[in-house]
């Protein structure tokens, strides 16, 4: 059975005490599960709270990561300055970055091979606008985001990296996907790599990323495709982040 693993993505939040607080606050909750807990923080405060999350069940991430290995990129954080603070993970393409910042599927799956180059997981944020959903566009959209990867990085990278399904019209929306609908997307990527390779597809762990919160996160991790959830919101709240890692299925 695959590992269960919620990751926190706090996004531009925090102050530098409030970030240290709150890493301690979830530590601090954390009981006996066997799933796997991650935060991808600021960039200000990964080192602050990579030696808060040291020798702890506590996982670090970015919630970015450069296209390029080092060079003149003003503003940019490559991997392996990331890697230097111990980061285990890092979000590439989430859909902000893709409709704010100008990421397409090209440079998404650039960041992605630049996370597995310092043995960074990378975790590959896929999902379809409320436009693309109701034009029967969802399965289209996520192929072509995957082939993307896919095509720079090979179907076996896939053995070491996560991916997490954002249904875009549900981010910050207040809206969220029925465990239906998402059990539906999430068992769609797990046969689009079943189709290239089944032992992968069997071990990829896919999340949630659609706005879960406390009160719908058990259903949504029941679903048998469902390996956890990319928390947003909810994880800048100790309680609330430690009570959807609570909902995950035992392993």
């Amino acid at each position: 059975m695959r590992q269960s693993l919620v990751i926190g993505n706090w996004k531009m939040n925090g102050t530098r005490a409030s970030a240290q607080a709150l890493a301690q606050g979830i530590i601090a909750g954390l009981g006996t599960s066997n799933a796997a807990l991650a935060i991808c923080v600021p960039y200000l405060h990964i080192p602050d709270i990579s030696q808060v999350v040291s020798g702890t069940q506590l996982a670090l991430g970015s919630q970015n990561i450069a296209d390029k290995a080092a060079g003149a990129f003003t503003g940019e954080i490559s991997a392996s300055m990331l890697a230097e603070f111990g980061c285990q993970y890092a979000l590439v393409g989430h859909s902000e970055r893709r409709s704010y910042y100008g990421d397409t599927d090209a440079t998404v799956a650039a960041r992605f091979a630049q996370a597995q180059e310092q043995n960074i997981i990378p975790v590959l944020c896929v999902g379809e606008t409320l436009e693309e959903r109701e034009q029967d566009q969802t399965f289209q959209v996520i192929n072509k985001q995957l082939d993307a990867v896919i095509d720079v990085a090979g179907v076996a990278a896939f053995s070491r990296a996560v991916v997490a399904y954002e249904p875009v019209w549900a981010i910050g929306t207040g809206k969220t996907a029925s465990d239906e609908q998402a059990q539906e997307v999430h068992s769609h990527i797990r046969k689009y790599f079943a189709d290239k390779d089944q032992a992968i597809a069997d071990k990829l762990q896919i999340l949630y990323g659609g706005s879960a919160k406390p009160d719908n996160a058990k259903g949504l991790f029941a679903m048998p495709d469902i390996d956890g959830g990319l928390i947003g919101g909810a994880s800048l709240d100790a309680e609330s982040f430690l009570k959807i890692y609570n909902s995950t299925k035992a392993v």
